[in-house]
């Protein structure tokens, strides 16, 4: 593999120190360029004794280079090298597929609340108006935002049981970018002149086209993220000398958590794109155009995804693990039921529970013909388990979240813009995501660290529900100033002049930049390592399905945020984000009561040994 050319001399920059963060180093330099190559991985791992795990500094590794191309900085593929280019074939589409789908999202609260602008045959608002079509108003915006959060992330549960019993995760990444692309051309037919004007026809077809888009993107989502993080295969800890002759161990959690990180960091990139691009389409063209760029952009995925099909590490089936884990539990549970609820309750959360369905303790009369797998496997199985029971909690997390797409950018509406679309400041969230996550790897967590802090996951995951509970506080107190300073009180969002001319409060839009603050911040520390979380946790032929049961977390999030929708309207939503505030708050105090257990135990849950589970299907799927 050849070096990777990065324009510029950067050898002592914070670009070049990103660099070597991901693993590439400096190998010469010219007049007009730096060469980058990545270092090598030892081929003799050096396992650290008890008295340098006390002891020893834990660094991450570098990034692997699929994984890196995973990551998709073009500037740092190698031109030259047509089988390099094959390997960017997932990266690519990630950010296409999140480019299309914030794109399009980021204007459905306008296209959906708001009304068609007089004389109007595309919605555009220009600069002295409200961009708009189907005039349904606040509640049903935020019904039907919130019904399409919940079928985004019901769908891959679906598509992680396809992917890990029938197709493999790739096919199934390809099936169901065909799937959406289908849901985006029925979504510019909602949005073409002609079809606007007629508000129940524009209506069906959006409806379809989002019934169908969220089939393909569920697909993809459940497969993506473990295929990006199964690049690297190191699974123990090890010593390695560092460049200045120390000794220090590398943890390959925290490259885990790494490679999350960066993933997460180029999503938001191409999210940033889309919606600043779409929310200006939407204010100056119309929304055909809002829907059109981000279907063109996913239209090359297709063509990309046939180029590089012989270029990717694919993952095969393998079989029918859930049925497994299934049968497994209701082995263990035998005469353990009881009339009496917290006694099952006590039988099924009992310590040695899962020691009783190792087959090195049953007796081979006592075997049935489908335990065929070992004793490591079902410890796999118990810590993927216990991560599943970690994400329960999630779903009061991403109520939080949900209030950025929809009621955030309502509130914004009622502010003075001073000529930027209400819908554009939602791109503070992924802007600032792309800004500190780097110097949350560069220095923040490095310094954690060096300071004796154990910056595990669960405490991030704790952090970060509270530093969403302060971004929705700082949101319910926009709220009651916005309330404060307009003539119609607390019913804003309606309020209008003699000539019907819509009256805004006078807070300035810029008043919500510390919401998204606090909320982007919580999204590094909960939602990133919720990711790592999902994927370090699960036995390896249950990955997707573990990250499927995180997303749909957020599924059930949207489920409940039905429950609020009543409080999505004036005059009641300052008592929403403050609602939303106490729970985030309560949930993250009890959450980290509730398993400071697990994390006392998280290099021995790390460290398992690898299981393995045959399959008469698909043989040895481990």
């Amino acid at each position: 593999m050849g070096p990777a050319r990065v324009p510029g001399r950067a050898r002592d920059s914070i670009y070049t120190r990103f660099l070597q963060s991901l693993g590439i180093h400096s190998a010469s330099s010219g007049s007009d360029f730096a060469y980058y190559e990545l270092r090598a991985t030892d081929d003799i791992l050096e396992e650290p004794t008890d008295e340098e795990r006390n002891s020893l500094s834990r660094v991450a590794d570098s990034i692997p280079w699929n994984a890196y191309r995973e990551l998709q900085l073009p500037c740092l593929i190698p031109r030259a090298n047509a089988d390099a280019r094959g390997v960017r074939v997932i990266a690519f589409i990630e950010l296409a597929e999140r480019f299309s789908y914030y794109g399009t999202t980021v204007v459905f609260t306008n296209f959906l609340q708001q009304p068609l602008p007089p004389h109007s045959r595309t919605g555009a608002g220009y600069a002295d108006g409200q961009s708009g079509a189907l005039g349904l108003g606040q509640r049903a915006s935020s019904a039907i935002g919130t019904f399409n959060a919940f079928w985004v992330y019901l769908i891959p549960l679906f598509g992680a049981y396809i992917a890990d019993t029938r197709w493999g995760r790739f096919k199934t990444i390809c099936i169901a970018v065909a799937i959406a692309l289908f849901g985006h051309a029925l979504l510019v037919v909602s949005a073409i002149p002609g079809i606007i004007e007629h508000q129940k026809l524009a209506l069906v077809y959006f409806l379809v086209a989002l019934i169908i888009m969220g089939v393909g993107t569920g697909g993809f989502k459940a497969n993506i993220s473990p295929l990006v993080a199964e690049q690297y295969k190191q699974t123990k800890l090890f010593v390695r000398v560092n460049g200045n002759g120390d000794r220090v161990i590398i943890d390959p959690a925290l490259t885990t958590s790494r490679i999350y990180m960066y993933f997460y960091l180029f999503i938001n990139i191409g999210a940033l794109v889309g919606q600043i691009g779409m929310t200006y389409s939407e204010k100056y063209v119309g929304f055909w155009l809002a829907y059109s760029l981000p279907t063109v952009i996913f239209l090359l995925c297709p063509i990309v995804l046939f180029l590089g099909r012989d270029r990717y590490v694919k993952s095969p089936p393998s079989g029918s693990v859930l049925g497994t884990a299934w049968k497994v539990w209701r082995f263990g549970m035998k005469g353990k039921w009881s009339l009496n609820p917290y006694t099952t309750y006590q039988h099924m959360t009992a310590p040695k529970f899962w020691d009783g369905v190792k087959p090195s303790r049953l007796e081979d009369s006592l075997r049935p013909e489908w335990m065929a797998f070992d004793d490591q496997w079902i410890e796999e199985l118990k810590r993927g388990l216990q991560a599943c029971e970690v994400f329960l909690w999630y779903p009061i997390y991403f109520l939080v979240l949900g209030q950025l797409g929809t009621n955030l950018t309502s509130q914004a509406a009622t502010m003075a813009t001073h000529g930027i679309p209400n819908d554009v400041l939602s791109n503070l969230d992924p802007l600032i995501l792309v800004i500190f996550i780097p110097l949350c790897d560069f220095y923040v967590y490095p310094a954690l660290r060096r300071a004796g802090v154990r910056w595990t996951p669960l405490r991030k995951i704790s952090l970060g529900f509270m530093t969403g509970s302060a971004g929705m506080f700082w949101a319910a107190t926009v709220q009651y100033f916005i309330y404060r300073r307009n003539p119609c009180g607390n019913n804003v969002a309606t309020c209008v002049d003699a000539d019907g001319k819509t009256i805004t409060s006078d807070v300035n839009i810029w008043w919500q930049t510390g919401c998204y603050i606090l909320v982007a911040f919580s999204e590094i520390l909960a939602s990133i390592t919720g990711l790592e979380y999902a994927y370090t946790k699960a036995p390896k032929n249950m990955r997707s399905l573990v990250m499927a049961v995180f997303l749909f977390m957020s599924a059930v999030a949207s489920a409940i945020g039905e429950a609020f929708v009543a409080l999505s309207a004036d005059p009641l939503l300052v008592w929403n984000y403050s609602l939303m505030c106490a729970l985030a708050a309560v949930s993250g105090l009890l959450f980290w009561r509730r398993y400071q257990h697990l994390d006392a135990n998280e290099d021995e849950m790390n460290n398992l040994s690898e299981g393995h589970l045959h399959s008469p299907t698909h043989g040895d799927v481990t």
